[in-house]
This record gives structure tokens, C-alpha cells and sequence, in this order.
């Protein structure tokens, strides 16, 4: 947990909460969502949703596009400016990584590569918390 918080923490827009960053990522893994989509997935309340997309759209993260089958709803997507910053993100938490794998003896690199499969397995897991 607390190597999982120190990584959050390594991020070029540090006005972006932790929330909106996620929001960001699943739209960069999943495709563009409608806000109750975002919501579920994100595990927050839809009008918390509804501000979060405001608030990135307002930042020129995301842009909100008509829904094509639904005129009541929107469809978000990330903009380029975001995937560029997720991306520059991304290098800033792989290289504070390197510098902590660094400070390893070889026993512990060698636990580590052996524990990586286990790791990705559970990081692609389907099962959502309760």
C-alpha cells in the first residue's frame, strides 16, 4: 500500500487528485465512457463524476462528445494533452521505480522478477472490491 501511494505521488500535474488521474488512465485503457460508466468503474458516486469530468474538461483533459444513441447522455474521451501527460506521468513512476529497484541486492531482484508474474496476474484481475 504504501509503494502503491509514493507511485500515485509521482506525476507531472500535481493539481490533479489521485481520483482524477485514475479517471484519466481508464480512459486510456478502456476507450471513451459515458460519466456513469466512469462512475462505476472508478467506484464514486455519478455527481462526483459529473464534476470530476467538468473539472478535466476545463484542464483540456477530456472532451465531451453526444452520445450516438442516447441525446441524454455524453461520451467522454481523454484529449491528446492528457495522453501526453499520462504518459510523461508513466515515465516519472518507471524511473522512480528503477531507482528503488537500484537500491536491491541481487537475492531481492531475483524475488522480485519471480514475484512480477504473480503481481501482473492480480493487477489484471477481474474481480472488483465489495
Amino acid at each position: 500500500m504504501r509503494l502503491s501511494r509514493r507511485l500515485r505521488h509521482q506525476r507531472v500535474d500535481e493539481s490533479l487528485s489521485p481520483t482524477e488521474m485514475a479517471v484519466l488512465a481508464t480512459l486510456a485503457r478502456c476507450g471513451s465512457a459515458t460519466p456513469g460508466e466512469l462512475a462505476r468503474k472508478e467506484h464514486v458516486q455519478p455527481p462526483s463524476m459529473t464534476r470530476i469530468v467538468a473539472m478535466l474538461e476545463s484542464k483540456g483533459l477530456v472532451h465531451r462528445d453526444p452520445h450516438p444513441d442516447d441525446r441524454r447522455q455524453v461520451v467522454v474521451r481523454q484529449t491528446e494533452a492528457a495522453e501526453a501527460m499520462l504518459e510523461e506521468s508513466r515515465a516519472k513512476r518507471n524511473a522512480f521505480l528503477a531507482e528503488l529497484v537500484e537500491g536491491l541486492d541481487d537475492d531481492e531482484r531475483a524475488v522480485l522478477r519471480a514475484a512480477a508474474p504473480v503481481l501482473e496476474k492480480l493487477a489484471h484481475s477481474d474481480i472488483s472490491p465489495r
